[in-house]
This record gives structure tokens, C-alpha cells and sequence, in this order.
């Protein structure tokens, strides 16, 4: 079931790919991007993590924090220098997708097949140029998950839940700052930036 707006978070308290505990009640004084990200050589979201981690210093000075998930394994995720690099941001892995399934993401043949046959070409070589992985799914991994980002206020309020259209369709950075600076007034104005 799909999550909205203006209710609370559903709980999780995981462990990250360093094995640092991850719990959400520690988040509950900040505001939070959570991500659910596809698997790791997925061209769509690692161009999307690249750009976020150069937002995480910005963030954070606003009282903004980030935990990205991804449905890869512990082992696939450590063996690249690429999803490493995202430290100290914590990247869970979820490869049994228990808490996608939480926050109500649902895999689609559809979304998944029109966004590799309208934009995968251009997203792979853009991925290329900016020097983030792209390879085949590994053990485990869907070509159907569909990624999904939530802003998420101070006592853990829901206050921005995003189901992606497409591979691409994503958050826009603007808006994620503003509501970093602003929180739920930030969200009054929405951009169109990925």
C-alpha cells in the first residue's frame, strides 16, 4: 500500500552496508531524504545518487539528512568504489525489498520497459561520462523495481511522497533544498530540475 502525506514514517531500524546501526527514531529532531534506489549497476540511479551526494554537505548544514536504499546485496554494494564513495550518507541494503515493500513500492514490467526503450541509451551514456557504475543486475535483482523518494519532516511526518512514472521521473533538487532550508514551505513552489 502506498504511503501519504502527513502520516508518520513507517519505522525501520537496519543495519548500512559498514554495518553502522540505522535507526529512524535518531532522525526524529531532522528533516530526511530517504531514496529506494534500483540495483547497482542501474544507470538511471546511480546518475541520481551522484547528484545527491554532491548535495549532502549543503544539506546537512540545513539539518537535512539522507539514508539511500538499494535492493542489491551487502557484498555487491561494497565491491564499488562508486556506492562506497557515498559514505557517510547510509546505503542499506535491502535484497528481500522488506522495507520498499513498507513504503509501498511495487515493481512495474510496464515503467520499467518504456523507460529502457525511450531514455536508456542517453541515461547510460550520460552515467558514462560522470563516471558512475553500469552493469548488468546481479544475483537477486529486479529490472522491474521502480525507484520512490519521500521528504520527511521533523517527528518523522511524511510530508513529500514520490512513486517514480518513469526511471528518470525523480524529486527535484530545488525542491529538495527547499524544504531542506524551509521544510513543508519549501514545498509550496515545485520545479521540474532532476
Amino acid at each position: 500500500m502506498k504511503l501519504e502525506k502527513n502520516l508518520t514514517a513507517p519505522y525501520f531500524k537496519l543495519f548500512d552496508i559498514y554495518d553502522r546501526e540505522i535507526d529512524l527514531k535518531s532522525y526524529e529532531n531532522k528533516r530526511l531524504f530517504i531514496g529506494f534506489f534500483r540495483h547497482a549497476g542501474c544507470p538511471f540511479c546511480n546518475l541520481r545518487v551522484h547528484a545527491l551526494t554532491k548535495l549532502h554537505e549543503e544539506l546537512k548544514e540545513n539539518g537535512m539528512e539522507m539514508i539511500f536504499f538499494f535492493e542489491s546485496k551487502k557484498e555487491v554494494l561494497l565491491r564499488s568504489i562508486f556506492h562506497k564513495e557515498v559514505s557517510p550518507i547510509p546505503l542499506i541494503s535491502d535484497p528481500k525489498k522488506e522495507t520498499y515493500a513498507a513504503y509501498g513500492l511495487e515493481p512495474s514490467v510496464a515503467i520499467a520497459t518504456k523507460s529502457h526503450l525511450t531514455s536508456f541509451v542517453q541515461t547510460a551514456f550520460k552515467a558514462a561520462k560522470a563516471g558512475v557504475p553500469i552493469h548488468l543486475m546481479a544475483d537477486g535483482e529486479s529490472i522491474n523495481t521502480i525507484p520512490a523518494e519521500f521528504l520527511i519532516d521533523r517527528g518523522l511526518i511524511v510530508k513529500k511522497v514520490h512513486y517514480a512514472k518513469s526511471l528518470n521521473d525523480r524529486i527535484s533538487l530545488d525542491l529538495i533544498r527547499g524544504f531542506a532550508k524551509n521544510g513543508e514551505k519549501g514545498l509550496m513552489e515545485e520545479n521540474t530540475e532532476q
